[in-house]
């Protein structure tokens, strides 16, 4: 990476959840290789074995971080199988995750994808990783390295143009509807979808229709009474639906992967 100045700061994405040691061992050995280096929390509670919400939510927030920061990703159902592991180069940043579509909102654009040379962990002095905590044994130990830029992707990896697709359909965009689909599920039960605000920029009288329910849009939640559903486009830029001082998920069953529409209502 051309003029790659390391920001000494690392993020950790996971489902590991916070029962048991799981993220503070990555952490010690990060601070063991790079006692300087900044380790921030993105989010670990992932839902088991579900890439595309780690990497949604990587792909919306790594620009609130310096650049030189490296992004550390692990929702990794394959661990300890032949599956690669890859080293992006995006935007002045770093991204280190499986090879399971978990970066995929990210590759299309990046500037160099590598896929992971496993022998070169042997000049790291690595041991025989576990078949079971490659966070611990292969990830850890290359983001200190990044981080503290004593390693650079191309050190350890070979550019690639073949990666696992994402998961999830990029949204069907026409003139006067877009579909898509739940992403995720955050702590009030607000259901975040995969569709970009922009995608109905041009729209009249947008209507989001859901779970057999249309959503009027509101620009924020308190713009409707207790109790009430509405749609937004929430501060990652992306459209949301929500209940006012309630859970939407709770209130519509809903869940991950359900589909989205937004409609052009002209006649409303």
């Amino acid at each position: 990476m051309t003029g790659w100045q390391p920001s000494g700061v690392i993020t950790i994405t996971t489902d590991f959840g916070h029962k048991g040691p799981f993220a503070a061992v990555m952490k010690g050995v990060i601070l063991k290789r790079f006692r300087a280096a900044t380790v921030i929390d993105l989010a670990h509670d992932i839902p088991a074995h579900w890439p595309p919400e780690a990497g949604f939510w990587i792909s919306r927030s790594y620009q609130y971080f310096p650049s030189g920061t490296v992004h550390v990703a692990i929702v990794d159902p394959g661990v300890g199988t032949d599956r690669n592991i890859l080293i992006v180069e995006h935007d002045e940043h770093i991204f280190l995750a499986p090879d399971n579509g978990l970066l995929a909102p990210l590759l299309d654009d990046a500037g160099r994808i590598y896929q992971l040379d496993s022998s070169s962990l042997q000049t790291m002095g690595l041991g025989e990783p576990s078949p079971t905590f490659h966070g611990r044994d292969i990830f850890a130990p290359l983001a200190a390295e990044f981080a503290a830029g004593r390693l650079l992707p191309a050190d350890v990896g070979s550019e690639t143009a073949d990666w696992t697709p994402g998961w999830l359909e990029d949204p069907e965009v026409m003139s006067d509807r877009v579909s898509g689909v739940i992403v995720t599920v955050d702590t009030f039960g607000n259901l975040i979808s995969n569709i970009d605000g922009s995608l109905i920029q041009d729209f009249e009288k947008p209507m989001v229709r859901f779970a057999g329910h249309d959503f009027e849009f509101k620009p924020t939640y308190g713009r409707v009474k207790p109790g009430n559903y509405l749609a937004l486009i929430n501060s990652f830029g992306v459209i949301e639906i929500a209940r006012a001082e309630g859970s939407a998920a709770d209130g519509l069953g809903s869940e991950r992967g359900a589909p989205v529409v937004v409609t052009d209502d002209k006649s409303a």
